[in-house]
């Protein structure tokens, strides 16, 4: 009788425990959705009325009225688009590899431990990294090239993490029964692995790349508060990205700037949703074929 009011109370304990966990993490989410609902109405409210096509088809410019953000938009096209080239076939490289070809030793366990410690990296690092190694060391300049190289670095343990934990998802089955066939390594790879692992690989690029899209300090440290009157149309030009332009606009003293600000924050936010947009409707319609 007593073992089972013990255990009666131990239930009784862990249920509460359990839903004051539940009850702080909901508290949490809450105050969460609220603010970004409360940042975005405000953001909204105050950039709609500079939101038009001067805006999106006009250089910067000391008059409110007459400044535009064509010259941060497409360098952040051009960043993000040379970042997404590099990193996703090196991240995905690297992820089959130390999962299935690297023996499994003390070295790529320290290799692991280490891709899991760079993506905890605060950004302003690599932004130093890619200033001092690309730029000065490199004689690279501070050129779009050196800003997608940084933007590489800075998003790669985050695709080689989220790309072999898709690999680790496939099933064990899968693959002996291909080996059970005569499959070769790279057969199995080829024609199991991938496949199934692919969708998981592009979820987690597309969210590396969102975090890519909205870094402000590591292109501060390589581009500058750079003043852009032109588009760029190569990789070793110099640019601006939005998050730059954005940052420029909050410290500039007139408050019309604070509306152009805002205005730059609704852009940047289409952009990412329309970028992520297509990655999904690419990942489903590969997901679709594989099945």
């Amino acid at each position: 009788m007593s073992t089972k009011t013990t255990s009666n109370k131990k239930y009784t304990v862990r249920k509460v425990k359990g839903g004051a966990l539940l009850a702080l993490c909901l508290t949490g989410l809450i105050i969460s959705l609220v603010s970004l609902a409360i940042l975005l109405f405000d953001a909204f409210m105050d950039g709609l009325p500079w939101l038009d096509l001067q805006f999106i088809t006009s250089f910067p410019h000391y008059l409110p009225e007459q400044s535009g953000i064509l010259a941060a938009l497409w360098g952040s096209i051009w960043v993000v688009g040379l970042t997404a080239i590099l990193s996703f076939p090196l991240g995905v490289g690297a992820a089959l590899y130390l999962e299935e070809y690297a023996p499994k030793n003390w070295f790529t366990s320290f290799i692991r431990l280490n891709i899991a410690n760079l993506a905890g990296v605060p950004s302003i690092l690599y932004g130093i990294l890619g200033l001092g190694l690309l730029a000065e060391a490199l004689a690279l300049g501070r050129t779009i090239l050196v800003g997608a190289l940084t933007m590489t670095l800075l998003i790669l343990p985050l695709i080689i993490i989220a790309s072999q934990e898709a690999i680790r998802s496939v099933p064990r089955a899968d693959r002996e029964g291909a080996y059970a066939l005569g499959a070769t390594k790279w057969q199995v790879t080829q024609g199991i692995v991938l496949p199934q692992a692919f969708p998981g690989m592009l979820t987690g690029t597309i969210l590396a790349l969102s975090r890519a899209i909205g870094e402000a300090a590591p292109m501060i440290a390589i581009a500058g508060l750079l003043f852009i009157s032109r588009i760029p149309t190569g990789p070793l030009d110099s640019f601006t990205v939005m998050p730059i332009q954005i940052f420029n606009w909050v410290n500039q003293p007139k408050a019309e700037f604070q509306g152009l600000a805002a205005a730059g924050i609704i852009v940047l936010l289409v952009v990412l949703l329309a970028m992520n947009s297509i990655a999904i409707f690419i990942r489903n319609r590969y997901q679709k074929r594989a099945r």
